[in-house]
């Protein structure tokens, strides 16, 4: 038997060709609604018209399906579609949607494919539109890339055509409700007691943070549970593209970047906050992460007497996260030698916390690493604690070199090096 003419394929596809064909019907009845009463009358109508169109065409579906197929439609007209549900699911982290017939979600650090879809592209884009309204923002062929923050601080980023190609697509980074802990990252073993002791104490010896981490291994949760070790009496500034930390720290100033308007005007960055951050008396700095021209910024302030403050930066080791340093102010317009640079922020950097993702999806603290000093030229760095998952290539390379095989090897506590 052809996978095609499989009874409930046969099913789906006609639900989803009545779907469609009712949302469109729909869209046009709802605009004449009243305000008042409207979401009694749209679900009144929803169902009397499913049921009719059901009935007409002779589907054979039964109640239980009709009733799933009224509750998807009005999601769809008041809500945000097929990925309503997704959205409310507090065990969901990360909604992804390339295009209208594929959504992925990212549950327990792992990305599944749904059944879920959207009719076609315009259903999917009116969704989107939908979801940036309220926020005062607009995605078209004029400004097909847009970024966001939802109310409930959800991160939300879409591109639509013409740089979309495949149609609209979607990504939201959901905002948890109730921030991880300290507790809760031990309970997913992210770090055991002894790392966290020792994450602990840097704080409170006010030692200069800085998460680096690869997208989505949790370096924004990790600098949350790392600023409440930071004591009461401090006065905490945090600046952010979209705002997502959530400090639950007394004595905390949040700022926001604003981007360029339609007209180009208008953009506020990080490095503007920072500047002015230095203005207002702060005890710490918080910068949710380092992407530009204010790495120059953030690594003077570490440097001039705003100790204990922390950062995040996309980097896969501390090795790449030192080099990427270096980049970022290159392209700030950095003038002086390579080596100044490197003391710069050899004096401004106390520690560098590497997290990751396992192939498992699980999020572990990989590596805590001193940054001592620059000698000849190059860092010298001191791992304080190194996690070393094993490796698939170890056993090949045993076998075929085995002495090569153990010089991979590297010691976990503590060694010393150059980088």
């Amino acid at each position: 038997m052809k996978l095609g003419n499989h009874p409930n394929l046969q099913l789906a596809d006609e639900l989803h060709t009545v779907k469609g064909s009712l949302h469109r019907y729909l869209l046009d009845e709802i605009d004449t609604l009243p305000e008042a009463g409207r979401d009694e009358q749209l679900k009144q109508i929803v169902r009397e018209k499913t049921v009719q169109f059901i009935r007409d065409r002779r589907i054979a579906i039964n109640q239980q399906e009709t009733e799933k197929l009224v509750r998807d439609l009005i999601d769809e007209l008041t809500g945000f579609g097929p990925i309503d549900p997704l959205l409310r699911d507090d065990r969901i982290s990360d909604v992804l949607v390339n295009g209208p017939h594929q959504v992925y979600i990212e549950r327990s650090g792992k990305l599944e494919l749904t059944e879920l879809r959207f009719i076609d592209d315009a259903h999917l884009l009116r969704v989107i539109r939908r979801i940036l309204a309220p926020l005062g923002r607009r995605v078209d062929e004029a400004s097909p890339m847009v970024d966001a923050r939802l109310p409930d601080g959800s991160r939300v980023n879409a591109i639509v055509a013409p740089l979309a190609i495949d149609g609209p697509c979607l990504s939201i980074r959901k905002f948890r409700r109730e921030p991880l802990t300290a507790a809760d990252l031990l309970v997913y073993r992210t770090f055991d007691e002894e790392t966290l002791a020792l994450l602990r104490q840097a704080v409170q010896a006010r030692c200069n943070l800085l998460v680096a981490g690869s997208t989505g291994a949790g370096k924004t949760t990790l600098l949350n549970v790392l600023s409440s070790f930071i004591g009461r009496s401090e006065r905490l500034i945090t600046i952010e593209d979209a705002a997502e930390l959530s400090l639950g720290h007394p004595h905390v100033v949040r700022l926001e970047t604003r981007p360029p308007s339609l007209e180009g005007g208008g953009e506020i960055t990080a490095r503007e906050l920072l500047r002015n951050a230095l203005r207002m008396r702060p005890d710490r700095i918080i910068l949710g992460e380092i992407r530009g021209h204010e790495v120059l910024d953030m690594l003077q302030a570490m440097n001039t007497g705003h100790d204990g403050s922390m950062a995040t930066l996309h980097a896969n080791n501390p090795r790449d996260a030192l080099n990427r340093l270096e980049l970022l102010a290159g392209f700030a317009g950095y003038g002086g030698s390579e080596i100044t640079l490197r003391e710069q922020i050899a004096g401004s950097l106390d520690l560098i916390v590497h997290i990751g993702r396992l192939r498992d999806g699980q999020r572990r603290v990989l590596s805590v690493e001193e940054i001592i000093q620059v000698a000849d030229g190059h860092y010298v760095t001191q791992s304080l604690f190194r996690h070393d998952p094993p490796s698939r290539l170890r056993p090949m390379l045993a076998k075929l070199a085995p002495n090569r095989a153990a010089e991979r090897s590297e010691p976990l506590l503590p060694s010393r090096g150059h980088v």
